[in-house]
């Protein structure tokens, strides 16, 4: 064997499970199709924006308390910023602010909506989220709950989206952002001592070989190896662009199905004169919307920064990123003119401009996994080893509680790695153990 153990994909989830084999003494070969580390957590330095670090994927350490990112973090002196501490949120009705009335409203209706959304999962094995917003119809904040729980958070439509999967991943605690973006942090602390052959897709993997070895091709050769962990999206493995042999069993092609990539893009727009809107420092903006309407949050002046940035997710994000870049900022500045007035259009006149565009990467083809309503077990199938675990899948959406985060790849492939030695160790006899997550 060339190695025991190749992992396909250097992303947060094949960095975890190679950092897990090489503690373990065990070789390892990560092999990545892009030239960089660490996925959809991209540090860039775009000059529309002045060459500012800017996070073009993941952003936060979810659930901070029990983040092991944030452990990483912190043992090697890394600088965390407490996002909810110096953020400001403003919530308009209409182009006006909310008053205090709506303000508490608006504050309690998290908690209503999650209140009937067990309410409707204790009579029901699982609902599509739109269900809980049109249980509620007198709420005049469910909407606007909705909107920030399916094409934000989980970006893609309520309609298509399982209830009970978004209750099985919905995390508390804190958020934080490493100082100088979070992909540079997993460049800097994720990659040290791993063996990563970039610009090296894989593109068929013979799998289920003696004692179940794994053969990988790839464009500059073949890999040998006890055991391969596959970490790629669920959008990849859809397309068909790494080739199985055998072919993967029904039960792993029904769970990728079940799991398709949603999208959100975010909008970047830089401003050329004094005018901040009003707005202090790091204030986050978002309206009041109407069920099944569009919301754009957006995030001003981040870190005294001289942009303004808004996300969009599920079909609009999908619409407006195929429509160019173009009328994604302009379907920005439509919703801050709404708000703001003419002042917008002279505020960002000739200033850059910012549209990330992750359906385009033919290595993601989206920003993360979803999950289709009466599928919420497809994460867990998903991550069932394969011949006696010399055959794994992990990621972002092999994972719960902590799916669609750089904590559930991370948690994942430390997972996989875990069954993979064991059947190494063991001769092919995988045994479940105690995951390494709370």
């Amino acid at each position: 064997m060339d190695t025991d153990v190749v992992v396909i994909g250097a992303g947060c989830a094949g960095l975890g499970a190679a950092a897990a084999v090489r503690a373990s003494g065990k070789s390892c070969i990560v092999l990545e199709a892009s030239d960089r580390p660490g996925g959809r957590a991209w540090t860039a330095y775009p000059t529309a924006l002045g060459g500012v670090w800017f996070d073009m994927g993941a952003v936060w350490f979810h659930d901070a308390e029990h983040n092991p990112l944030v452990e990483i973090a912190v043992a090697q002196g890394g600088a965390l910023l407490r996002s909810d501490d110096i953020r400001t949120e403003r919530t308009y009705v209409g182009n006006r602010l909310a008053t205090a009335a709506e303000q508490d409203g608006y504050a309690g209706a998290f908690d209503r909506y999650t209140a009937a959304a067990d309410a409707l999962l204790a009579r029901h094995a699982d609902i599509p989220l739109r269900a809980i917003a049109e249980s509620i119809p007198d709420d005049p904040w469910a909407a606007t709950v909705e909107a920030w729980e399916g094409p934000i958070i989980c970006v893609t439509e309520a309609d298509r989206f399982s209830a009970r999967d978004w209750r099985n991943n919905a995390l508390g605690g804190s958020n934080l952002v490493p100082d100088g973006g979070i992909g540079a942090f997993v460049q800097r602390r994720c990659t040290a001592g791993l063996d990563i052959r970039y610009a090296t897709p894989a593109t068929r993997i013979a799998w289920g070989g003696p004692n179940g070895r794994a053969t990988v091709e790839t464009a500059n050769g073949t890999i040998v190896a006890g055991a391969c962990i596959v970490t790629v999206s669920t959008g990849v493995l859809a397309a068909g662009t790494v080739q199985f042999d055998p072919p993967l069993p029904p039960s792993v092609l029904e769970s990728v199905a079940a799991l398709p990539m949603g999208l959100a893009i975010k909008i970047a727009l830089r401003g050329t004169g004094p005018d901040r809107l009003d707005l202090p420092t790091h204030c986050s903006i978002d309206r009041q919307t109407m069920l099944g309407e569009t919301l754009i949050p957006f995030q001003c002046w981040p870190f005294g920064r001289d942009y303004v940035q808004g996300w969009i997710g599920g079909d609009r994000a999908w619409d407006l990123s195929r429509a160019g870049e173009d009328a994604a900022a302009d379907f920005a500045l439509e919703q801050l003119r709404a708000l703001f007035g003419g002042r917008v259009d002279r505020l960002f006149a000739g200033g850059g401009r910012l549209v990330t565009g992750w359906d385009a990467d033919p290595w993601v083809r989206g920003a993360y996994s979803s999950c289709l309503p009466g599928h919420a077990d497809a994460r867990r199938r998903l991550a069932e080893p394969l011949a006696d675990g010399h055959l794994l899948f992990a990621g972002e959406a092999c994972h719960s509680p902590y799916a669609g985060t750089v904590a559930g790849a991370w948690l994942s492939g430390q997972d996989a790695a875990r069954i993979a030695l064991q059947a190494l160790t063991s001769g092919a006899s995988y045994k479940p153990a105690p995951t390494s997550h709370p």
